[in-house]
């Protein structure tokens, strides 16, 4: 296909890229034909997708506005993806107009674009850094300029964590974000998992082994691990539409698997 302006050359545009897929599922225009392909194929395979991406988008927003509501005017979102409607600092700053961002993430497109949406706003920054080299993270001259790490942090690992295999030890890297960070951060995390929809959740794994983020689905006992030192706050790990939903959440809930969760840093 004809590469786009706006996609930087060093971009594998013929190779479906889980970030972009994701932001077709959210209805996002940074995508290319190999992407809104592998999204049609998972769709037709598991039709309510969009809501799930949609749902955990939705989460990730009322999880800012609480932290932002306690106080938290600094915001790490490792994993960010490419820059849609709602992201952190938008949201954040419905709550306090002063917050603070640091969007990382690894894949030259959501970086490339986060650049250019937040050229102007001396209060974001971006860097382009994989989620396991913490030191690359914290010790990036943006993110030291524009967070004060002696203050407490909202750590985001939203929908991340699920394309972390088990051999690159994601719990001891959150540790180490964990250790990092002041008294008083926060840790927001959703992740997706089979429970529940075992069978559906074996086609899903298995079309994402074609990109180069292949997916880790995890049981609720596995997600929970991953907030080892830090107190959860209620409802505690549950479904991500659950999680302080601003309007009543039927029966059917299951229906869009993923667990969500936000834990303090005490």
């Amino acid at each position: 296909m004809t590469r786009p302006a706006w996609a930087p050359r060093e971009v594998d545009i013929d190779r479906p890229s889980a970030a972009r897929v994701y932001d077709y599922y959210l209805g996002g225009s940074h995508n290319f034909a190999v992407d809104r392909e592998m999204a049609r194929q998972a769709i037709a395979d598991w039709p309510d997708l969009p809501r799930i991406m949609q749902g955990n988008r939705a989460f990730m927003r009322r999880a800012v506005r609480y932290c932002a509501a306690l106080g938290i005017d600094q915001f790490l979102d490792v994993g960010s993806g490419i820059p849609t409607a709602g992201n952190v600092h938008e949201v954040a700053r419905l709550e306090n107009p002063d917050a603070r961002v640091v969007y990382v993430d690894v894949d030259p497109v959501a970086v490339a674009h986060s650049v250019a949406l937040l050229a102007d706003d001396d209060r974001t920054g971006v860097v382009q850094a994989d989620f396991s080299d913490v030191d690359a993270v914290l010790g990036d001259p943006v993110t030291r300029g524009i967070l004060d790490l002696g203050r407490p942090v909202a750590f985001l690992a939203v929908a991340l964590l699920h394309f972390v295999p088990d051999t690159r030890a994601p719990r001891d890297v959150i540790g180490r974000y964990r250790d990092a960070l002041a008294p008083g951060s926060h840790l927001v995390l959703s992740h997706a998992t089979a429970d529940g929809v075992p069978e559906r959740a074996v086609d899903h794994v298995a079309l994402y082994r074609r990109t180069d983020t292949p997916m880790s689905m995890r049981p609720h006992a596995e997600v929970l691990r991953f907030f080892d030192g830090f107190s959860l706050v209620e409802p505690g790990l549950v479904w991500f539409s659950l999680w302080r939903p601003d309007h009543p959440v039927g029966e059917g809930a299951e229906r869009l698997p993923g667990y969500a969760g936000v834990g303090r840093r005490d």
